[in-house]
């Protein structure tokens, strides 16, 4: 049983974190989300409507409403980030202007915005390879906004990235959940930096919630509760940057 009464809501435009252990169930929990998996009991509400009840072009249009951002970024690399962008306006279109990518002026038009809100304007027509690891994943999250979410699923969006890079990548995040009204949704070992740009905080642990709270309420009797490592404490001003 990879989650069991796992059960928890949302409210439109918060940052919420989901941490724990590796194996606890943060990546199937996302899988399921987004729609790559489905649940084997219960449900998944969005606006009142179930994820798992609906079908076909109704299921696609709520879908539409959720974006994933990936650790690997999942783009093609000798693509340009234009044409990375643009891909998430595929499954909006026809079989034959899809597949000689005739995305037409005004998708064009929004991918470049997107470019510019993510910075990466004067990149357009670079080839994503010869971007650095924090400008890919700029590129993804341009592509995740390109569908105009209401929701934006981030797995592990700073593991492959460097702290300094990886602090850029959730300000950038925090700015978008701010500004734009999108509802973050990070998976995250690093208890810090979750802490920092998370209003709420979700703990799992062998596929169960044991927390579920703001992150002044973490201490070491609940970081305990969530990693089983009495040697694990709450980050502070002091210590270190620990990737948990």
């Amino acid at each position: 049983m990879a989650l069991e009464d796992v059960s928890f809501s949302i409210s439109q435009g918060e940052f919420v974190s989901v941490i724990g252990p590796s194996g606890a169930g943060k990546t199937t929990l996302f899988r399921m989300l987004n729609g790559t998996e489905s649940c084997t009991d219960g449900q998944i509400l969005m606006d009142d409507h179930s994820l798992e009840n609906m079908h076909g072009s109704k299921k696609r249009r709520l879908q539409k409403n959720i974006s994933t951002i990936y650790q690997d970024f999942c783009l093609v690399e000798n693509s340009s980030c234009l044409e990375n962008v643009l891909t998430a306006a595929l499954p909006d279109m026809g079989f034959f202007p899809a597949v000689l990518g005739l995305y037409g002026t005004g998708r064009t038009k929004t991918a470049l915005q997107m470019l510019t809100r993510v910075g990466l304007a004067e990149k357009e027509q670079e080839p994503v390879k010869n971007l650095s690891g924090g400008q890919k994943q700029r590129v993804a999250i341009a592509r995740a906004l390109m569908r105009h979410p209401s929701l934006l699923l981030a797995d592990e969006p700073i593991a492959s990235l460097d702290p300094v890079t990886g602090r850029q990548i959730l300000s950038l995040l925090k700015d978008i959940q701010q500004k734009d009204g999108v509802t973050v949704l990070m998976n995250s070992h690093n208890l810090k930096l979750s802490m920092e740009f998370s209003q709420r905080l979700i703990g799992l642990n062998n596929g169960r919630i044991v927390f579920d709270g703001s992150p002044d309420e973490i201490n070491d009797s609940v970081i305990r509760t969530i990693y089983g490592d009495s040697r694990i404490s709450p980050p502070d001003n002091n210590r270190k940057e620990v990737e948990l």
